[in-house]
């Protein structure tokens, strides 16, 4: 039975770098890793959750006087939302005037979402570009995912999934027939490296894309399309100073795309780390480890580049992204 709501904390038109062409990328909430760099921590919770935005605050107060958990309170500092009282009511967003509390995310059906993403058509036409589901991670709510890449394929719309590839076999069998590009992330080989940054190991995500490796080439078989891949397949690898950014990292990474992948992916791409999130984790009152980590340099990026290549990587598969000193 396909799940006809879904929660989504940002729809982000224009996008140049979720998929091939210009794009409208959807963000799913949910996750099920807790990567210590995440660029969107306001995905990884699967439910609602309140932003504070401290420049907009006037503290009026309203929100304290509004809250019926008791939760908001304010000293010489500013605003204090004690997450742990707090219901997710909203009545302290209703009470902002200056609208510095928001919800992060909100419900969609399936016919809204759908309608939302059919505003751009004619910019997918003209850019050979289309929808792209992110997150979080979107396969935590795969029935929709599925159900919604159905329908705008049925538009003429192209689909992109983007995924941190832990999801279980379903969530697979019900997405791929409808995903004309998947952007897989590859952090680690390593599985305890992967928990430790992630929270969980990298066994399953690397055995998952093995097996969807395996479904490409099938596809590719039967419908007998030559070099025109019947899916996409990127890879991304997020480069994290003191992280993933390892020589022996992004070394292990190349040997495992050149002996498990390298006839089916169309590209893979380095994703230079910047901390340009660290507002998010402010205005959840949380604090984040890489706030003050510098902009990669780029002979950082140069020898990182040459060691992806260096086991046989063909050049015009391998991109380089992000912001660098």
């Amino acid at each position: 039975m396909e799940a006809q709501t879904a929660r989504v904390f940002e729809i982000v038109r224009g996008t140049m770098h979720d998929g091939p062409g210009m794009r409208t990328t959807v963000f799913f909430k949910g996750c099920p890793l807790n990567c210590r760099w995440c660029q969107n921590p306001e995905g990884i919770k699967p439910g609602q959750d309140i932003w504070w935005e401290e420049r907009q605050c006037i503290r009026c107060l309203a929100c304290k006087a509004a809250c019926p958990a008791g939760a908001v309170s304010a000293d010489e500092n500013g605003l204090r939302l004690d997450r742990s009282k707090c219901n997710l009511c909203g009545t302290c967003v209703e009470a902002c005037p200056s609208q510095a509390l928001s919800l992060v995310s909100r419900e969609w059906t399936l016919d809204l979402l759908v309608a939302e993403a059919l505003k751009d058509r004619d910019y997918y036409r003209a850019f050979g570009g289309g929808v792209t589901a992110s997150g979080g991670e979107p396969l935590c709510q795969y029935k929709f995912v599925a159900e919604f890449f159905k329908r705008l394929k049925a538009k003429g719309v192209s689909t992109a999934l983007d995924t941190c590839g832990l999801a279980p076999g379903e969530a697979w069998s019900c997405v791929l027939p409808h995903a004309d590009c998947v952007l897989y992330d590859i952090k680690f080989i390593d599985p305890g490296l992967h928990k430790t940054y992630t929270g969980q190991s990298s066994e399953i995500i690397l055995e998952n894309l093995i097996g969807i490796a395996g479904r490409i080439r099938d596809a590719d078989h039967d419908r007998n399309r030559g070099n025109q891949r019947a899916v996409k397949l990127w890879i991304r690898t997020p480069l994290v100073p003191d992280a993933t950014a390892m020589e022996e990292n992004i070394t292990a990474i190349s040997r495992f795309i050149r002996d498990n992948l390298l006839d089916v992916v169309e590209r893979w791409e380095l994703c230079a780390f910047n901390s340009v999130c660290n507002s998010k984790y402010q205005k959840l009152g949380r604090t984040w480890e890489y706030a003050a980590c510098p902009l990669m340099r780029q002979a950082v990026i140069d020898n990182l580049k040459t060691l992806a290549l260096s086991t046989g990587i063909p050049g015009e598969k391998l991109v380089v992204s992000g912001f660098r000193e």
